[in-house]
């Protein structure tokens, strides 16, 4: 009883940390669009603060996991929410001196936070049974909502508080982050055992060579692209068809109800009906999430299109992480999170580099469908890989 009490205020704590990393994601991506569009000299760039917040994230996954290896999760948590403080207060000195290159940096701290993030889902799905690994992903990643509802609402407040536009809001973000920092303190994961933290496992080789690896990492990869490559753009995109900040700020809020609402039920879900149709079912909400921005530009359009977007995400990266957790040992887990994660926020990074470029050249319809064929590789993937167990399950 005293264990699942721990491990439940643990995953609590995890949830709250995850909606404040929202809070600081969802306002970065929100606002540095934009600042990077008035700052940039070459407005192809303009999406290039966002791509840096990938870059931070993507080549500080591997050290995370690492890092969190050697010295355990709540070590970890608390140095990414410290690397979250120095991103925050370094976008603000930039938006201060009107430097674009000053911003990227700043996204990139920002970024690294997020990369040591990511690893909340982990930390929840190593400390239950089995059973309720789904669970306790999709309920810590539950606590994004309240960057949904915090992360727009922050860049609206406080917009203009300061002389210039949205310091104000970096030095917030800044604040969200050494809310986190005292959060990670009141973790009380065990550290890893010192056999554990040197026994190596099995090559990542071999372990690349299972099909539900191969699945999970591609499927949570292309999803993480696809909603990067049209959540980046969105601000940028509403700001040209002349829509306000505070309607875009909507949208973003209801995207990011999409991604994690969705996270107080998908456990269940996937107890129920099987992880691989939870995620053909996110592939379909992600298809008709290009259908209606193809359809029209109206507030309305983006409205739902972004929305099913964040729910298509979610059922595919829960069903994506859950599917990871069935790979690997204990002694094994570092290396594969690790390499997930490298791979996920590496195709991010690419992602919202080409958004801004092919929206300023070639518009917003072009963009949605340069995100079809990912949906169409994440949707094969999951489908063959239910062909292959349904057959296995009745061979033997």
């Amino acid at each position: 009883m005293e264990a699942r009490a721990n491990f439940r205020r643990n995953i609590i704590l995890l949830s709250v940390a995850q909606g404040l990393l929202l809070c600081n994601g969802v306002t970065m991506i929100t606002i540095s669009g934009l600042l990077g569009y008035e700052l940039a000299v070459d407005k192809r760039l303009a999406t290039l603060p966002v791509t840096s917040y990938v870059i931070g994230t993507t080549l500080t996954t591997l050290p995370a996991a690492w890092f969190m290896k050697l010295y355990g999760r709540r070590a970890g948590f608390m140095l990414g929410a410290l690397l979250g403080i120095c991103g925050g207060l370094v976008c603000a000195l930039a938006v201060y001196m009107q430097s674009f290159w000053l911003l990227a940096l700043g996204t990139m701290f920002a970024g690294s936070y997020n990369a040591f993030g990511q690893q909340y889902r982990f930390a929840a799905a190593d400390m239950v049974p089995p059973d309720w690994k789904a669970k306790a992903i999709s309920f810590t990643l539950a606590g994004g909502i309240l960057g949904g509802i915090l992360g727009p609402e922050t860049g609206k407040l406080t917009r203009d508080l300061m002389s210039i536009p949205f310091m104000a809001s970096c030095v917030t973000l800044s604040g969200y982050a050494i809310i986190a920092l005292l959060i990670a303190s009141r973790l009380t994961i065990p550290p890893p055992a010192a056999d554990l933290a040197q026994a190596p496992g099995r090559p990542l080789k071999q372990l690349l060579r299972q099909p539900a690896l191969i699945v999970a990492i591609t499927v949570a990869a292309l999803s993480y692209g696809t909603m990067n490559l049209l959540m980046s753009a969105t601000p940028l995109a509403m700001s040209i068809c002349q829509h306000s900040f505070a309607d875009t700020a909507l949208v973003f809020e209801w995207h990011v109800i999409g991604m994690f609402a969705p996270g107080f039920f998908t456990g269940s879900l996937i107890k129920r009906f099987g992880v691989l149709r939870v995620m053909l079912a996110g592939a379909v909400a992600m298809f008709a999430c290009v259908a209606i921005d193809l359809v029209g530009q109206t507030l309305l359009h983006f409205w739902a299109s972004l929305f099913l977007l964040g729910v298509g995400w979610n059922f595919l990266f829960v069903g994506a992480t859950t599917l990871l957790t069935e790979t690997y040992s204990a002694s094994e887990k570092g290396k594969v999170q690790g390499t997930n994660d490298f791979i996920v926020f590496a195709t991010q990074g690419i992602s919202s580099l080409v958004a801004g470029a092919i929206l300023v050249r070639q518009g917003w319809s072009v963009l949605n469908q340069f995100a079809l064929p990912m949906i169409i590789i994440a949707t094969l993937a999951s489908a063959w890989l239910l062909i292959h167990r349904s057959r296995a399950a009745a061979a033997s």
